[in-house]
Formats: structure tokens, C-alpha cells, sequence
């Protein structure tokens, strides 16, 4: 019988070093001294997380190496309870880490990537999990778009990508339009929907968008989010928060969006449900360092 689950999560970790609290940017030949630290598990395990403290029964399909940062990533999944039977463990290296210099406002990033695998966890999760939506944490257009949409569309599975991107993507190129028109829900922030469309204006963004996917939810952190879906339009304010570090809040507000989407709440209460989720999760360091549940998101709301 093949394993059922709410999302099924594909992606990678990695581990991530974030230095807050710090008086610039480094310099060449100059020290930078933070008050801040904190050594967690990022990227896919960012959003993994956030789902799995809301209640959703995730998978998570991720690859993993026998090295020092797979082991310490491995520990912190179990720790929190996390269901591990669709991770892969590969003999070998495959260390992922990212040091981050955070600002209340914005983030800078150094990041290395051993090789990844020729076939993904993701990928095989597909021939044998059961998941009401496949969520993408970021954009993807590459050779392996095509077969898993198939699998998919197959199964009977929804497709929910994130805009994450280290490339400067556009509408003008095929390949990104071709992804686009696969996926039932796109999650970019404000930059990612700006650069894909060229419009400044996160309204004329999303329509855009929504040319190509049912629904669009763009993300615009202390402005709020926008949704737009049959030609309409709705947006939600954000939390009105302090922040400590915004990595993650993306990551967090994907998990909170598609909590309330999953319940069947209307279009404007995901929104906001994403806006609570992701902005309690700038109030500690690291995407995850901060554990929302619902009942905290409801006490927020009312």
C-alpha cells in the first residue's frame, strides 16, 4: 500500500550558519563581529517543518550524504518528529551550507553544494507515495519538469511551486512559461514576480502570472501578499512585527498559506494565515528557530 500524505515536500536541506546582530557587511581584510548566532537546517527543511508543526501530514523526500552537516540535518528531522521513510542516504558526501550575514531588512548569502544525484528522492518518492498536492520549494523548469508533471497529473496529485530561483528567470523564455502552466499554485515573492514579468506593480504581476497558473500568491514580506485567482485580485496585510531575521519567511509562509488551502478556507484567510506563519517566523533566527502551531495562528487572528 503506498504511503498517503498531505504534501509531499521534494527538495534539498542544507545547513544554515546565520550571523545577525552585525555593524556591515564583511570587508576584505576586516573582521565583522555579530551578537547572534544560530546553526540550523534550511531549505526544504524550512518548509517540511513549518508544515508539520501546523498539522499536515508531510513527506518529506530529500537526499542526505554519510557526512558531518547530513548527519547533524538527519538528527534535527527526528528530533522533531518528522516522517524520514522517503529521505534517501547516498555513501558519500553531500554537504550543503550556507552562511548568512542577516539584517533586519535582507539577507547575504555564501553557499556550497557537493554534486547532487542523478535521479532525486523526489523523483522516486513519486513511483510510490499517495499526497494530495507535490510542493516544489523552488523554481523549477529543467528536464525532469515534463516526466513528474506526468506522474502527477497521473496520481491525481496538485503541483505548488515556490519562485526561489538563483537564476534571473523571465517569461520570455519557453521554459519557464512551459513550468508555469503546470503548476495549480505559484508562491513567488515580490523580486521573483517582478523579474518574471517585468511589471513593477505586484497587481499587474500577478495577473500576469495567473495567464499561465490558476493561482498566483505573491509574497511582499512587511507589505503584506497578494492572490490573485479567476481574474481577481485579493491582498492581506502583513504581521505587524519587529523583525530578528527574515530567513525562511517565505519558507514559513508557504507552509501557513497552504495550511488554511488544505482546510478549504477562503482565498483572503489563507493569505492571512501566511502572513501570521511567516512573520512570527522573523521574530527568532532561522526559518524554523521560531515553532508556530495553529492555535498560535488563531490567537493571532482573532
Amino acid at each position: 500500500m503506498k504511503a498517503k500524505y498531505d504534501v509531499l515536500v521534494v527538495g534539498d536541506y542544507s545547513i544554515d550558519l546565520i550571523f545577525a546582530g552585525l555593524p556591515g557587511l564583511p570587508e576584505l581584510g576586516k573582521e565583522v563581529i555579530g551578537s547572534g548566532f544560530a546553526m540550523l537546517p534550511g531549505e526544504s527543511y524550512n518548509s517540511a517543518i513549518a508544515m508539520h508543526r501546523l498539522g499536515i501530514k508531510v513527506g518529506w523526500a530529500a537526499d542526505f550524504g554519510n557526512d558531518e552537516l547530513s548527519i547533524a540535518a538527519l538528527k534535527q528531522v527526528r528530533a522533531e518528529g518528522l516522517d524520514d521513510k522517503l529521505i534517501v542516504r547516498h555513501k558519500r558526501s553531500y554537504r550543503r551550507i550556507t552562511v548568512a550575514a542577516s539584517f533586519p531588512e535582507d539577507r547575504a548569502f555564501i553557499t556550497y553544494y557537493d554534486p547532487e544525484p542523478k535521479i532525486p528522492a523526489g523523483l522516486k518518492a513519486l513511483f510510490c507515495v499517495s499526497a494530495r498536492f507535490l510542493f516544489i520549494p523552488g523554481f523549477y523548469s529543467g528536464p525532469l519538469m515534463a516526466i513528474g508533471s506526468l506522474l502527477v497529473k497521473a496520481r491525481r496529485i496538485g503541483l505548488i511551486m515556490d519562485g526561489n530561483s538563483h537564476d534571473e528567470l523571465t517569461l520570455d523564455a519557453p521554459a519557464v512559461r512551459n513550468a508555469l502552466k503546470r503548476v495549480d499554485i505559484f508562491l513567488p515573492n515580490a523580486l521573483e514576480a517582478r523579474r518574471l514579468t517585468g511589471a513593477h506593480d505586484l497587481e499587474k504581476a500577478a495577473r500576469i502570472l495567473a495567464g499561465y497558473c490558476p493561482l498566483i500568491v505573491v509574497k511582499d514580506g512587511s507589505n503584506g501578499a497578494y492572490a490573485c485567482s479567476e481574474g481577481n485580485v485579493l491582498y492581506a496585510p502583513a504581521l505587524p512585527v519587529t523583525p530578528v531575521d527574515t530567513t525562511g519567511a517565505g519558507d514559513c509562509f508557504n507552509a501557513g498559506f497552504i495550511k488554511a488551502y488544505l482546510d478549504r478556507k477562503p482565498l483572503e484567510q489563507c493569505l492571512r494565515w501566511g502572513n501570521v506563519v511567516g512573520g512570527l517566523s522573523t521574530l527568532e533566527l532561522g526559518g524554523t528557530g521560531r515553532c508556530t502551531t495553529p492555535k498560535d495562528v488563531e490567537a493571532w487572528l482573532a
